[in-house]
């Protein structure tokens, strides 16, 4: 069993701006604790304001890799202006737009844990294009449309290492749930029918699947 975070990193991860509830947020650190033992990098795609990224970066800290959180910080859909999860924070007024990256990097400021982290400020496919390096744990948290939840899939699942994590937050099996979790569901669905990766474990939205078999 995964040890807890310690009371600082689960009160910073509390304190931070973000919708991750805490249950989710100790199966994520505990999937990124297993998956730390490989020794190699844990990716998160969806940064937002650095809420689970703090688990991740106190998971990589303690087995000695780094995490890496990828974002474009202007926000998913629903965080646009007029909708519900729209945090108007979050706006950059000079020029109109969100930009959570400030805020992100207060939040791992905050948290102590700034030097475990590698930002990587772009979309989501334009960076997964070029990246070569075998990954311990993806953990796909980005845009909910089947867009951009396929596209995170395709361009970050194929990183991860024989033995290594992918974690997907957001999954909802129930059509009236098709803004906020549908395509994050179908996504799962496509990774347990690829034969490539085997479920470990639920926890309310979050599921962590184990990469057993090639391909995606």
């Amino acid at each position: 069993m995964a040890p807890a975070p310690k009371p600082e990193i689960l009160a910073a991860f509390e304190a931070a701006k973000g919708f991750m509830p805490t249950g989710e947020g100790l199966a994520l650190h505990a999937a990124a604790v297993e998956a730390g033992r490989l020794g190699l990098p844990l990716l998160e795609v969806g940064t937002y304001c650095g809420r689970s990224t703090i688990l991740l970066a106190d998971a990589a800290r303690e087995a000695g890799v780094t995490a890496l959180t990828v974002d474009h910080h202007r926000g998913s859909e629903e965080q646009q202006p007029g909708w519900e999860y729209h945090d108007p924070e979050t706006v950059d007024p000079a020029i109109g737009l969100m930009d959570t990256l400030p805020t992100f990097r207060r939040t791992l400021h905050a948290a102590g844990l700034e030097e475990h982290v590698i930002a990587l400020v772009g979309r989501s496919p334009q960076v997964a294009k070029f990246w070569g390096t075998p990954l311990g744990l993806v953990f796909i948290d980005g845009g909910h449309t089947d867009e951009h939840a396929s596209a995170d899939y395709e361009g970050w699942a194929p990183h991860v290492a024989e033995g290594g994590l992918l974690v997907i937050h957001d999954v909802f099996p129930e059509p009236e749930d098709e803004f906020t979790g549908q395509a994050p569901y179908r996504v799962y669905l496509r990774a347990l029918e690829s034969g490539a990766f085997t479920e470990v474990s639920v926890t309310d939205s979050l599921r962590v699947l184990k990469r057993t078999g090639t391909g995606i």
